[in-house]
């Protein structure tokens, strides 16, 4: 009877650490391709044959609706946390700062996670797990203690990659020096490239639960000659190499068929033909300044271009209510806008209210279709036609603007082979990966995806 007792614990014993074995041998690896549109994914002509291959394998969305603003740094937040920027307060690729009345605000870069986001994050959740957590040019990550080996998309990267990391990079030559200067001077392709390498490092060096993987140059190619041109093709059959290498990496380490791959942007993309300079109107009327340089001095009114929105700060206390009123008289009926959001409105739209985020604008521009906004305040005209010179793709429109809209595919383990699911939420995400990785994330507003699990 001891016997058949002591054998049945042992049993459930042996039984209790193989489960713990498979948990932690689960994976995560979730990649963002910037600027990469839904579109683009129907798009046959989009040349993507691995990222095909893993929709194949598993799943594919009709498309990701994104958070508002739709740009990169608040984005890539609210994929980590679950939340739109009314709660984790990320909304430029850093953080607005008001100075005294009359003074420009500015946004500045060099922040750390900890000031720029004010909720929980997924991989904050899996490292008091235990888990293992890396990023390689993730946004809003610089000092970030709850992941193990960073490499962050932030000012002055090397400075703030975590030192065995980055030292370890520079063994294999994946980077030439830990001089940021360095870095800098390569092309998006060649950062991409670095990138590519470093979380191919990871992924057999460390096998992390949790990898965050950001590609870059799409973005930046984007901007200067817009979505689905040639020059764009070209940017989207060099990142689905990438993601190929991600792939091939997973088999060389072991550990494909225990990791769930999700592709995924922070934003879609649309092209313009004309774009509004709220600015020069508002140096005009008197409302803004100029220096020496032609640099904002002075602004009791000041436009903060995020491309599709102009975010509309008042800066002077005294003269704030009659400043709204003759913003909204100026701007409301031109050419280009199609809207000016009002802080009643914010809540619609995932947005905070400008009392309890210091960051968070009085007002808000909505550009029309073929629209983009620029923070130029020289010049006398309000609308321009892009140029030779202008950058030709945009983003940043509200989130209900279906360009906006971002692709999505999950394979690998723990996802269904060819389920349909239609449109769904950036929010859901976050407390989708917190489930495949056998943990549950609170105080979120997305949903776990449940209908791709299997």
């Amino acid at each position: 009877m001891n016997f058949t007792r002591c054998f049945a614990w042992l049993l459930i014993v042996f039984t209790f650490v193989q489960l713990c074995a498979a948990e932690l041998n689960r994976h995560v690896v979730l990649i963002t391709i910037d600027g990469f549109p839904a579109a683009m994914m129907k798009d046959l002509k989009t040349p993507i044959p691995r990222i095909r291959e893993l929709a194949g394998q598993g799943v594919v969305a009709e498309g990701m609706r994104v958070s508002t603003p739709s740009v990169t740094w608040p984005n890539h937040t609210t994929l980590v946390t679950g939340v739109h920027p009314e709660k984790h307060s990320v909304l430029y690729n850093g953080v607005l700062t008001r100075r005294g009345a009359d003074e420009p605000v500015a946004v500045d870069g060099k922040k750390t996670k900890a000031e720029l986001v004010a909720v929980p994050t997924i991989y904050d959740l899996l490292h008091a797990k235990g888990l293992r957590t890396a990023e390689v040019n993730w946004p809003a990550t610089r000092g970030a203690k709850t992941i193990d080996d960073g490499f962050p998309d932030v000012p002055d990267t090397l400075q703030h990659t975590t030192p065995r990391f980055l030292d370890e990079m520079v063994a294999a030559k994946i980077l030439p020096s830990k001089n940021d200067a360095d870095f800098r001077a390569m092309t998006g392709p060649a950062r991409d490239e670095v990138w590519t390498q470093a979380a191919c490092h990871l992924i057999k060096e460390r096998k992390p639960h949790l990898l965050l993987f950001h590609l870059l140059n799409t973005d930046g190619i984007h901007h200067r000659y817009g979505p689905q041109t040639p020059a764009s093709y070209t940017a989207m059959a060099l990142a689905d190499v990438y993601v190929g290498r991600i792939v091939d990496a997973l088999e060389e380490a072991g550990i494909r068929t225990n990791t769930t791959i999700i592709v995924t942007s922070d934003h879609g993309f649309a092209n313009v033909t004309n774009v509004l300079f709220p600015n020069a109107l508002f140096r005009q009327v008197g409302l803004l300044e100029l220096g020496a340089t032609n640099q904002i001095a002075k602004a009791r009114v000041q436009l903060v271009s995020e491309g599709g929105l102009g975010m509309i700060y008042l800066n002077n206390p005294a003269t704030r209510a009659a400043d709204k009123t003759k913003v909204v008289e100026l701007l409301k009926g031109k050419p280009g806008v199609a809207e000016i959001l009002a802080p009643n409105q914010f809540a619609e739209y995932g947005l905070p209210q400008p009392a309890s985020t210091n960051g968070m604008a009085e007002l808000v521009l909505v550009a029309a279709d073929g629209y983009g906004v620029s923070a130029v305040a020289t010049g006398d005209e309000f609308v321009r036609a892009a140029g030779r010179n202008d950058n030709l793709g945009y983003h940043g429109y509200v989130a209900h603007n279906p360009r906006m809209n971002a692709a999505f595919v999950a394979s690998g383990a723990g996802v269904k082979r060819g389920a349909k699911i239609g449109m769904i939420e950036n929010i859901s995400v976050a407390p989708t990966i917190a489930r495949l990785l056998k943990a549950e994330m609170p105080n979120v507003d997305g949903k776990v995806l449940v209908e791709i699990l299997e």
